[in-house]
């Protein structure tokens, strides 16, 4: 690593690499503590064999060779390779100088994480005497050495320093762009109460990482009904939590209407486009005394309205008495509820491969992908020549993927080289 040549050399570690990046610290350890082409890092310089030079380690620590004559030896090195030195007598007397040196606290984490038991506790030590707020510069590096067999104990410190500081502290760090670290700060900012309910149901709804989509809405959901009553002003926040673009927020929210007894609420969203909000609706109807049947069944009369009815209406409906509903909606002109009646056919497990199968040529993608999963089970029963015919090159995409999906269903062609298409 050319790195440590030029700290060597009398570069400080800001000139040389992104000291603020938590991967470089861990790889210019590395790279310290294995010079194969540096052995002059770790071994005692040439020497008359009757006299010894002073090692490294003594020349951090101020001492002389065991003679005066021994021969003349270059300085210490910059603290940030003694702190990464493979001899663990170097790092510990090198710690001294982090104690002290802002610059060298990133490797003052990693040497609490150091598999050698005095130069950890030492590290330790320092690390547990600085203020809490010294530690949130460095969350990024300390979550990642926390992965280590011994690496717990700095994460440790860092989520004291987050439980116990000021709350401007925490909120700061979940703009990190690292997803380890703004997760741990949101948690944290969560399990304090920094957010009111309606700044968790917004950023349930606007946020892309499903984890923290999880922890937002049920705090949401339980801030505002705690105690088994809706508190004011949750009302507002169930109703956006609904409007959220990721259905596991919107299940979360449908499921709350039943303990703020609006049961009725749940009604439109029987149709939604996700099967997990469906199923959440359809249970706070029936905890309201609701069957979602005979609602199904009258919304699937209108489709184009309510596309996802099919799909609702094939996971409680009848076989006997909604298959030829289904079967009609899936030859409708509208694309979305071709989808769902197959989703539905699917669901009441009412599939017959020979009038699925023309659901192959559909021009909308997504139902041929929506008929391939259906006809997986039965592929072996779909006449190769069928298949083989919609994977040539001149049809679609999705209608060559399709074929090639069924084909492989059926044992009858390997699995496509990369870059087939």
């Amino acid at each position: 690593m050319r790195a440590v040549e030029r700290v060597c050399e009398g570069a400080t570690p800001e000139e040389v690499f992104d000291v603020a990046s938590a991967g470089a610290w861990p790889a210019f350890d590395a790279a310290v503590r294995n010079p194969d082409d540096r052995p002059w890092l770790w071994t005692r310089p040439a020497g008359e064999p009757e006299r010894r030079a002073p090692t490294l380690l003594d020349r951090l620590r101020g001492r002389a060779g065991s003679r005066a004559a021994a021969p003349a030896s270059p300085p210490p090195p910059h603290p940030a390779v003694a702190l990464c030195h493979r001899d663990g007598r170097v790092r510990e007397a090198a710690l001294d100088a982090a104690r002290t040196d802002p610059e060298l606290r990133p490797l003052l984490v990693v040497r609490c994480a150091d598999w050698v038991a005095p130069v950890r506790e030492k590290a330790r030590t320092l690390l547990a005497e600085l203020p809490g707020g010294d530690l949130l510069p460095l969350a990024e590096l300390i979550l990642r050495l926390s992965r280590r067999e011994r690496g717990g104990f700095a994460r440790a410190l860092l989520e004291v320093a987050l439980r116990e500081g000021p709350a401007a502290e925490v909120l700061a760090l979940t703009t990190h762009p690292d997803r380890t670290t703004y997760r741990l700060a949101y948690r944290i900012a969560v399990e304090r109460g920094l957010l009111t309910p309606m700044e968790l149901a917004a950023t349930a709804a606007s946020c892309g990482d499903a984890t923290l989509q999880d922890l937002f809405a049920d705090a949401a959901v339980a801030a505002v009904t705690a105690g088994g009553a809706v508190a004011p002003g949750g009302a507002a926040v169930l109703d956006r939590l609904l409007t959220a673009r990721a259905p596991r927020v919107r299940s979360a929210g449908v499921t709350a209407l039943r303990r703020a007894g609006r049961h009725g609420d749940a009604e439109p969203f029987l149709a939604d486009r996700s099967g997990v909000v469906r199923a959440c609706a359809r249970y706070v109807l029936r905890q309201g005394g609701v069957d979602p049947l005979p609602v199904y069944r009258q919304l699937c009369a209108d489709p184009a309205a309510h596309p996802g009815a099919a799909a609702g209406l094939g996971e409680c409906g009848d076989r006997v008495t909604d298959a030829g509903t289904l079967w009609a909606l899936a030859e409708h002109p509208l694309p979305a509820v071709r989808l769902h009646a197959i989703t539905g056919l699917r669901a009441l497990d009412v599939v017959v491969r020979e009038r699925l199968t023309p659901l192959l040529d559909d021009p909308s993608p997504a139902v041929v992908r929506a008929a391939t999963r259906a006809l997986l089970p039965d592929a072996a029963g779909i006449p190769e020549r069928l298949l083989r015919e919609r994977s040539a090159p001149d049809r679609p995409r999705a209608v060559r993927v399709a074929a090639d999906r069924l084909l492989r269903a059926a044992g009858r062609q390997r699995r496509p080289d990369p870059g087939y298409r």
